[in-house]
């Protein structure tokens, strides 16, 4: 189908050079998939109206239908990122015009022409430019909200040695104030990190977040906040000394506060000073010999040496964790002797010549791994603190989709050679993230596509699909059962099932710019045109 209007899409700027900016909007995915109608898929043009494209009878497609139009004038801002789109709720959209104005729209029921109706209910300027990276509708305290997730890419000047950039995701959430649909923002938390992330998406009950990324986040607190902390950690830290423990048999004290030192200088006899200290020790600890040093910087150190040579003590004042525990070098030459015999100095000493443990030269460049490792964490979205944390390792990250809209969006995983689809279950401690479905071989075969740009599965998990930057898509099947009989020559055995490999051409020479999937078909968008690509899958 030729599109009326291109696409509006917005070219990296000079000043978008790293990594980082790539991923975010030069990979983006312009088509969006409304998974709650899996019929209609919507784009952007340069015009701002957010047109539709709905299935009818089978393959056909209705006429691009424009459905909403941005106020904004998106030709005259020369900054801006791409407009993006996503669907909250079977009625809700949230939409960024991407100049930094994000849109609460209400659209009534959609995929009925009759019945849709696109209102706007909030707008604001939420700042520089953003892009939607997840949004959902939920109701708490019988008051409706929606939560929206906004990926940022801003210049740090306090980074010198890497990108010159960081990664800011700020969650907002809106709050219906009254029942004549007046919303407000309520809460508007930001996280920093150094990566952009592969995943991020906000739960169903909007009281967590996840986020898969190769550098961690971490939430930014408040200037007025970290004020009030910092005032918190320097009255905590007047009243306490600090303890250092060092050695076998010899414990050193040094209470450094120059005012309480002065005042026992003074007003305190040593006596009941050192009768008040002692009040503090464990019972079970024993002192043989003590040594009391004043020092002329208003510091009080005693040296305390154990009456029991050896037990190594984790504090010197029962529940005092302030203190810092010092090895000495004949500790040290100890504990490395009694371990020696665990490690070598040689690798893989003395092996089996017949049967060597692995041959680099077997392995092919498809089986490189990144040298970082991702990690999947969980925020809770009232303390603002990470309450899981999992090391993906060499489990590359492959691609997320929608397979129920009322829950949050899988992820797959590459493990080995295969692919795994996972699903988050925030309402399911026990059971947080669910294996639903495996893509045999998936994941070595992707890895050799070099100029890949876009990944898909079908919600039913019938098929996985891939784009590359030009032209080419590439459909494989899962394991079918054979009509007729089938043998493996080289094993001798029979085959049950046969699972395919299907590629596809496009006739058109423009960049893919957009690439969804749904159980029946696949919609590719490039500039100008939409190809419509039925995979049926039971044949």
């Amino acid at each position: 189908l030729d599109l009326w209007l291109t696409v509006a899409e917005v070219k990296l700027r000079d000043d978008q050079y790293t990594l980082d900016h790539m991923r975010a909007f030069g990979m983006y995915n312009y088509l969006h998939l409304d998974s709650w109608y899996q019929d209609n898929v919507y784009y952007i043009d340069q015009f701002g109206r957010v047109m539709n494209l709905s299935v009818t009878l089978d393959t056909a497609l209705q006429k691009p239908r424009e459905v909403f139009r941005l106020p904004t004038d998106l030709t005259a801002y020369d900054n801006r990122l791409c407009a993006s789109i996503y669907f909250s709720s079977s009625t809700w959209v949230t939409i960024s015009d991407g100049t930094g104005r994000l849109y609460l729209i209400k659209s009534g029921k959609r995929g009925n022409s009759a019945s849709e109706k696109w209102e706007i209910v909030f707008n604001e300027e939420l700042g520089s430019p953003f892009i939607i990276v997840h949004s959902v509708s939920f109701v708490k305290s019988d008051k409706h909200s929606v939560a929206v997730l906004l990926l940022r890419v801003e210049k740090d000047e306090l980074d010198t040695k890497g990108s010159g950039f960081h990664i800011t995701l700020e969650w907002v959430t809106f709050v219906e104030m009254n029942k004549a649909g007046k919303y407000e923002i309520s809460k508007r938390r930001v996280l920093q990190g150094k990566s952009v992330p592969h995943y991020a998406a906000i739960e169903p009950s909007g009281d967590g977040l996840m986020i898969i990324s190769y550098k961690p986040f971490k939430f930014v607190q408040e200037e007025e906040e970290i004020l009030e902390e910092n005032d918190d950690k320097k009255t905590t830290n007047e009243k306490k000394g600090k303890t250092y423990l060092t050695g076998h048999d010899r414990l050193l004290s040094v209470l450094t506060k120059k005012r309480a030192c002065l005042e026992i200088l003074v007003n305190v006899s040593l006596n009941i000073c050192l009768k008040c200290f002692f009040f503090w020790l464990s019972s079970e600890k024993r002192i043989h010999v003590l040594l009391v040093a004043f020092c002329l910087h208003f510091s009080l150190e005693i040296f305390l040496i154990k009456k029991n040579e050896g037990p190594r003590w984790p504090e010197l004042i029962v529940g005092d964790t302030k203190g810092e525990f010092i090895m000495d070098s004949s500790q040290c030459a100890e504990i490395s002797e009694s371990l020696m015999h665990l490690t070598s100095e040689v690798m893989n000493p003395d092996p089996e010549k017949e049967n060597p443990p692995c041959n680099a030269q077997e392995l092919e460049e498809c089986d490189a791994f990144l040298e970082d490792g991702a990690s999947l964490c969980r925020f809770d979205g009232n303390t603002l603190k990470v309450t899981h944390v999992i090391n993906l390792g060499s489990n590359q990250y492959l691609f997320s989709v929608v397979v129920d809209p009322k829950e949050m969006p899988c992820f797959c995983l590459r493990h080995d050679v295969d692919a795994l689809l996972w699903q988050p279950h925030s309402d399911q401690p026990q059971n947080m993230w669910e294996h639903i479905a495996t893509f045999n071989a998936l994941g070595y075969v992707q890895a050799s596509k070099q100029d890949k740009k876009f990944m898909a599965c079908a919600p039913d998990y019938s098929y996985a699909a891939l784009c590359e930057c030009l032209r080419r898509i590439f459909i494989y099947r899962q394991p079918t059962p054979l009509s007729t009989v089938l043998y493996n020559r080289k094993e001798g055995r029979q085959v049950g099932q046969v699972a395919k490999q299907l590629v596809t051409t496009l006739e058109a020479n423009d960049p893919i710019l957009g690439f969804q999937a749904t159980n029946e078909r696949l919609f590719v968008l490039t500039t100008k045109t939409l190809f419509l690509i039925k995979v049926n899958a039971g044949n």
